[in-house]
């Protein structure tokens, strides 16, 4: 029989026990159970958080099998939202999980983040127009936020907490175009930009069609990085890293770095980033 206290007394330790009780009671809130939301949703899971609502559309693909937990040949053409709730399920029994099976959407949003305790971000990397609604949202509600970019065989990390610079005011998407936008994600999310030099094929790069490269070893590490701020962030204990800082880990490169752009992309060093980009992605389409 399933037990609480016992399936997770391994975490005593690192946490302690009125800790652990305190996990059990927090609501996260987890947008898309693609390259990163799926292994985010198991390790909170593993973590004893209590409560989920999981958001996502989706089916899964074969193209889904070099990356993405749940994806595998008896999950093919399946709903994600489906899979990952039995899979969480599976770990504890006893979690309070609320399934949005069409994803996030203008209607549903309220709901979505009504009594969330933290935000974790996993919609695709193009959904822009969605996560910009979402991280408002949050901002609005006083509910601390965190994403975590799988990027090259490493993790990028930001977090957004209540009061502090916020998602728009970092990135500055208002009024640009969808590509202007990618592009801003993109050097906003990683401005120290570790991954580039490994890139052994940079075709495979394609913003316009939506499709780029990725590797499972850092959807795992975005989920051990997200974890551990939502045990920060939740039990107020440990320094977290906040926007406009952010720390990015590449395992290829054996670095981290903690940046740090004032004004988000409107930084100096940013704008010369972005410029350089610009002109990159032009020469690709030419």
């Amino acid at each position: 029989m399933f037990d609480y206290h016992s399936a997770f007394s391994r975490n005593i330790g690192w946490v302690t026990e009125k800790e652990q009780e305190a996990l059990r009671g927090k609501r996260i809130a987890i947008a898309g159970l693609g390259g990163v939301g799926g292994s985010h949703l198991l390790t909170l899971c593993r973590l004893g958080i209590g409560s989920f609502h999981i958001a996502d559309f989706d089916v899964f693909e074969i193209q889904n099998f070099n990356r993405q937990a749940g994806a595998s040949i008896s999950h093919l053409n399946r709903p994600k939202v489906d899979v990952l709730a039995e899979m969480a399920l599976d770990i504890n029994p006893e979690i309070d999980l609320k399934k949005y099976p069409q994803g996030v959407t203008d209607e549903n949003l309220d709901d979505f983040l009504d009594g969330v305790d933290l935000y974790v971000d996993s919609l695709d990397f193009f959904a822009l127009d969605m996560r910009r609604k979402v991280f408002a949202a949050c901002a609005d509600k006083g509910i601390p936020a965190t994403t975590v970019a799988p990027i090259g065989m490493g993790a990028a990390l930001l977090n957004f907490l209540p009061g502090q610079m916020s998602f728009e005011e970092y990135f500055r998407f208002e009024g640009q175009t969808e590509q202007e936008q990618m592009l801003r994600f993109l050097m906003g999310l990683s401005p120290a930009m570790l991954q580039m030099r490994y890139v052994v094929d940079d075709t495979r790069v394609d913003l316009e069609a939506q499709k780029v490269p990725s590797t499972g070893m850092a959807c795992e590490m975005c989920a051990g990085v997200a974890g551990t701020q939502a045990l920060k962030i939740l039990l107020g204990r440990g320094d977290v890293i906040v926007a406009p800082r952010g720390l990015h880990f590449d395992a290829y490169r054996n670095k981290m770095v903690i940046t740090w752009r004032p004004w988000g992309n409107n930084n100096p060093l940013q704008r010369i980033a972005l410029k350089v980009a610009r002109r990159r992605f032009e020469q690709r389409m030419t």
